[in-house]
């Protein structure tokens, strides 16, 4: 096939990118890709742990969609193996370990997920557990002796354990070593990764020279801040925006973020051309409250079409902009008996207003429920559903039920 010019390729790979090491190398690659018509081998490791996707682990995986566009080789490693030892990086603690059943089975929800961004036709998708599983322990020794305990504890998050006495497991440190096996086996050309994923990558070129390859290129990008604008989008710290989110959530939560996110969101995690990125901020500085609904429409459209974009607009429009309530709210319809009381964290989590009734008890301690408009502040509400009935439960600014009991029309 043909690729683009090395410059042309550039500019796009270039987009959003936190550092390259080395990018004069990957210039090279790229160069000598074009020179023997062959694609370049891009490496994303998926840490299966946590199978539901957000925004923030777009950033990434768009990276390796413009690598797949410009024809490059895109291959998706599940850690379902490194997955039983759980990824280290940025944890104060040592993770909870999983089995090889809920790895795998994590990774498929990943990889139906990612799809949604990558193409699925070009994405090769391999289980680490596929090379790592056959290893004797000779050969995790021979490993092992390839860096030593004063580098493990330069990584950060070693280090800040270390220091405060906390501790760390034998197999946290062979984590980075796995992961680095990966590169080597599939004997990747670049391998993509967050911020905070730069100690595992640039281990990973060492252990390619050990073993007579050419070092991968490290590519890492930034990580996204969530909905409060300063911590990393996390679903634990209930900041993140879901790609499988209803079109309703998703714009609403978009609409949430602060007005300084707004360029930064447009660049990371939007097809919008780069060339039109200048003009995004200005609107941005200039109307921040336009440019936010334009990026919300762009973004829900991207998962779920401009008719559902546009729809989740109007309910913006009439549910929080206007206070009112949707004309076609969902409904609910307890089974409850006449006069049983039902609680209403479970009422909440039944209609699908929340996804757990800590998160219920969370919503109400903030004010943000409320039955026919009236705050609820008593996390132990019990209702006569068949005599309470029909009323509107609202969670938050954006989601609504009709409860209505049984025995009514």
């Amino acid at each position: 096939m043909s690729f683009p010019s090395v410059d042309e390729q550039l500019t796009v790979l270039r987009r959003g990118v936190e550092e390259i090491v080395p990018e004069e190398h990957l210039a090279e690659k790229l160069e000598r890709s074009r020179e023997r018509d062959t694609p370049l081998t891009v490496k994303l490791g998926c840490d299966p742990s946590r199978p539901d996707l957000h925004l923030g682990h777009t950033v990434v995986l768009r990276k390796l969609r413009q690598f797949q566009d410009l024809g490059h080789r895109a291959i998706l490693i599940v850690g379902d193996f490194t997955g039983m030892i759980g990824d280290p990086s940025g944890r104060s603690k040592t993770r909870p370990t999983l089995t090889l059943e809920e790895t795998r089975e994590n990774g498929r929800t990943y990889y139906e997920q990612a799809t949604k961004v990558l193409d699925p036709d070009k994405t090769e998708i391999l289980y680490n557990s596929e090379w790592l599983d056959a290893m004797r322990f000779s050969d995790v020794i021979e490993l092992s002796a390839h860096t030593t305990v004063a580098q493990m504890l330069e990584r950060e998050d070693f280090k800040t354990r270390y220091n405060a006495g906390q501790p760390i497991s034998i197999h946290e440190f062979l984590y980075p070593l796995a992961q680095s096996m990966d590169s080597v086996h599939i004997q990747s050309d670049v391998e993509l990764g967050g911020t905070d994923q730069r100690f595992n990558l640039l281990l990973a070129r060492e252990l390619q020279k050990a073993h007579g390859q050419d070092a991968q290129v490290c590519m890492m990008l930034p990580l996204l801040e969530g909905t409060d604008g300063s911590r990393k989008m996390s679903k634990s710290l209930d900041n993140a925006i879901g790609i499988t989110e209803s079109p309703e959530d998703m714009y609403g939560k978009v609409m949430s973020i602060p007005d300084a996110l707004i360029y930064r969101y447009a660049e990371l995690v939007t097809d919008i051309p780069t060339a039109d990125l200048p003009k995004v901020k200005q609107y941005a500085e200039s109307n921040p409250r336009d440019a936010k609904a334009q990026l919300a429409h762009t973004i829900v459209s991207m998962y779920h079409g401009d008719e559902a974009a546009e729809a989740a607009r109007q309910h913006f429009q009439q549910t929080v902009v206007r206070g009112g309530v949707p004309a076609d709210m969902p409904e609910h319809r307890p089974d409850a008996d006449p006069g049983e009381e039902v609680g209403l964290l479970n009422l909440m989590r039944n209609a699908g207003l929340t996804e757990s009734n800590s998160q219920g008890r969370r919503m109400i301690k903030q004010g943000a429920v409320s039955i026919d408009g009236e705050t609820v502040e008593d996390t132990g509400l019990y209702v006569d559903v068949s005599a309470e009935a029909p009323f509107v439960l609202r969670v938050g600014k954006r989601r609504f039920a009709r409860i209505v009991w049984n025995g009514q029309s």
